[in-house]
């Protein structure tokens, strides 16, 4: 049985201020706290709560720990007009990511598509949240990342970890909300498994083996480094999230150039990002005439037996975001309490709850 988490909501502005200060009292420069605060309540607002503001004391740590830069800018390996390679020299991922973007919308009408690709940027947290700031110019974007230095997934049919759970995220504008699609190779990510396992809670299923390749549902397993997450689809269908992680390494690192063949360390990232404009096909008219009647047909499909309703990918999480913005972003009481006590420390004060 899962444990019940109790928790309450606080004001979106206030609590993103707190945590932009409690960045910038750590020596974060200003853009960049403003930046990493920005991912981590809109990873909250969209219910991505495992990359939202419980990784603030995890940060922290990154930041005593020198595992990430916390000033300065990424180095130009190569600029070719609509494809770009940095390296990201540990910076933090959402801000590299704010600047890409940036970056992107300022050449993508010229230039049709715009690819960026960096190697050495720090986390980048919940892919999703950075999407919207291209769907709302009628934009189309793919941004994909992988962490060379870890290995929590095998190759489909092994037993010992290679991979990463490579998440890849799509925003797809329509007339209404976009599809926001934000998916990873494996099964659960390894942000969940670490706060599974802290709390002492299972998996709701099978999703692990062991270092045998017996099936298990305790997260501790891979915690220990005994075992590992098993890719999209299992043991039945394993194949499929096992290729994705492939092709997802390949953007990520082989494009720019470094991987885990190197043996890199630390919290390390690899990272692929495309801005499409429609314009520069078939037009954005065109465009969205397509992907609105494909949602429109998605979402009055038939429901199965149980199913209120058939969703499209992003629905519940710009749903949620609207709603946090007018009732407050949620967060669990355990995780208030434990970004109350790095605040504390630091002289920072957090929002009362609403």
């Amino acid at each position: 049985m899962q444990a019940v988490h109790q928790s309450a909501r606080y004001p979106v502005q206030q609590l993103r201020d707190a945590v932009d200060a409690i960045f910038r009292s750590a020596g974060m420069q200003a853009d960049i706290a403003a930046a990493v605060a920005d991912s981590l309540l809109d990873a909250d607002m969209m219910g991505h709560a495992t990359h939202g503001v419980a990784l603030v004391p995890w940060y922290m740590d990154a930041i005593r720990n020198k595992w990430v830069t916390l000033a300065g800018e990424p180095e130009v390996i190569a600029d070719h007009g609509a494809c770009i390679t940095w390296n990201g020299r540990k910076l933090p991922g959402a801000w590299l990511l704010s600047e890409a973007i940036d970056m992107a919308i300022a050449r993508v009408e010229k230039l049709g598509v715009v690819t960026i690709v960096m190697a050495n940027s720090f986390h980048t947290g919940a892919l999703a949240v950075y999407m919207p700031r291209l769907t709302e110019r009628g934009l189309m974007g793919v941004l994909a990342c992988s962490a060379p230095p870890t290995r929590g997934i095998a190759p489909y049919g092994g037993t010992k970890g290679l991979l990463s759970p490579n998440p890849l995220a799509a925003g797809i504008p329509t007339d209404g909300d976009p599809i926001l699609l934000d998916i990873s190779a494996s099964i659960t990510t390894l942000n969940s498994t670490r706060q599974l396992s802290a709390r002492g809670e299972k998996y709701p299923g099978m999703w692990a083996i062991d270092a045998q390749g017996i099936p298990t549902d305790d997260p501790q397993v891979v915690m220990s480094g005994g075992g590992t997450l098993l890719p999209v689809g299992g043991l039945d269908h394993g194949h499929k999230g096992y290729s994705m992680a492939l092709l997802v390494e390949a953007l990520t690192q082989a494009l720019p150039g470094y991987g885990r063949m190197d043996e890199p360390g630390g919290i390390l990232m690899g990272v692929y990002l495309q801005v499409i404009d429609p314009n520069a096909f078939a037009g954005l008219g065109a465009y969205k005439r397509q992907t609105s009647w494909l949602v429109d047909q998605c979402r009055t499909n038939p429901p199965q037996p149980g199913v209120e309703r058939v969703r499209v990918p992003g629905d519940q999480a710009m749903r949620k975001k609207r709603e946090a913005l007018e009732a407050g972003v949620p967060v669990p009481d355990g995780v208030f309490n434990l970004l109350a006590g790095v605040a504390e420390k630091l002289g920072i004060e957090l929002p009362a709850s609403m």
